[in-house]
């Protein structure tokens, strides 16, 4: 039978950025360092392919300190954590490596330093994620009120007479913080922002390529877990940018295929913490079915790296 014709117009950048690098570098070092096993305290990343190949090196996944025996090292993953986790770590004389995305670490940074000027602060976030709950740990309770929509933006009422700052999570919608941080802004003109975007590059440089693609597209597959914030908010800036057929997937297996029924021109993206083996992945998958014929989009071309903490460097 004679495939059919598709076009796959896919994203670059796409997948892992600087942070999930150095995540997962300083899992592989310490399993060198220190042998198996090593523990890691949630998901390193949010990519179940990436935590399933850590722990066929040796590294455990646990949730809480509790679960890490006396003397073997535990990581923290690129979310960060609150305060709370290296001081209960500290208190039972663990060895921790921090492997909190730099970009996550100038976040918490901001917010020590808006309490210390005495300004309460506004946080755009997703509830419940672990880079917000990292970051409202940062501070003592009651110094943070978290928004997530532009309806909360509108009707949260701050202590009175308080100085304000807002930050945010470092992996949300560009479009859709701008649009509450607009809010914030003509409710409360003096409020302080960030100097630099909170917002990180990658998620950025994302977003910017699946709007190149999306308007272009008549589906478009975004590679990513379900509980990755930057996977989920690519499928959303790709629905917005013209594109509602647009759908998240982990892997290739995860396609239905009726998805693409008489389509020509397919988009592929894959969020900030997917390899690129799973982008070949569905590559292959659709190469099977289709005469494929791939135009990569390129936005702009990333260059930025992290080191690992000094424990690993030496």
């Amino acid at each position: 039978m004679t495939k059919r014709a598709l076009t796959i117009l896919l994203a670059s950048p796409r997948g892992f950025c600087a942070g999930v690098n150095r995540a997962i570098h300083i899992v592989e070092e310490a399993l060198r360092r220190y042998g198996r096993p090593v523990y890691v305290r949630h998901e390193i990343v949010h990519n179940r392919y990436v935590v399933h190949s850590l722990e066929a090196q040796g590294a455990v996944f646990v949730e809480e300190l509790d679960e890490v025996p006396n003397g073997r090292p535990v990581v923290f993953s690129a979310h960060g954590v609150p305060k709370t986790v290296p001081a209960a770590a500290e208190a039972r004389g663990m060895f921790y490596l921090d492997a909190t995305c730099p970009l996550v670490t100038k976040v918490h940074h901001e917010a020590a330093r808006h309490v210390i000027d005495d300004r309460q602060i506004i946080m755009i976030g997703h509830s419940g994620h672990p880079e917000v709950v990292g970051t409202m740990g940062q501070v003592p309770a009651g110094n943070i009120i978290l928004v997530e929509t532009p309806e909360q933006a509108a009707a949260i009422v701050p202590t009175p007479g308080k100085r304000l700052a807002y930050i945010t999570q470092t992996t949300l919608s560009v479009d859709d913080t701008a649009g509450i941080v607009t809010i914030l802004r003509r409710r409360f003109p003096d409020i302080e922002g960030p100097h630099k975007e909170d917002i990180c590059y990658a998620t950025t440089n994302r977003q910017q390529a699946i709007k190149a693609i999306a308007p272009k597209c008549e589906a478009v597959l975004v590679i990513g877990a379900p509980n990755s914030s930057n996977s989920r908010r690519l499928v959303e800036v790709a629905a917005s940018a013209g594109c509602p057929r647009s759908y998240l997937v982990q892997r290739a297996d995860e396609i239905d295929w009726s998805w693409l029924d008489g389509i020509t021109r397919l988009g592929v993206s894959a969020g900030a913490s997917a390899p690129e083996v799973l982008v070949d992945e569905v590559l292959d998958a659709c190469r099977e079915r289709f005469t494929l014929t791939i135009e990569e989009v390129s936005v702009t071309r990333e260059t930025v790296t992290f080191k690992l903490p000094a424990e690993l460097s030496t």
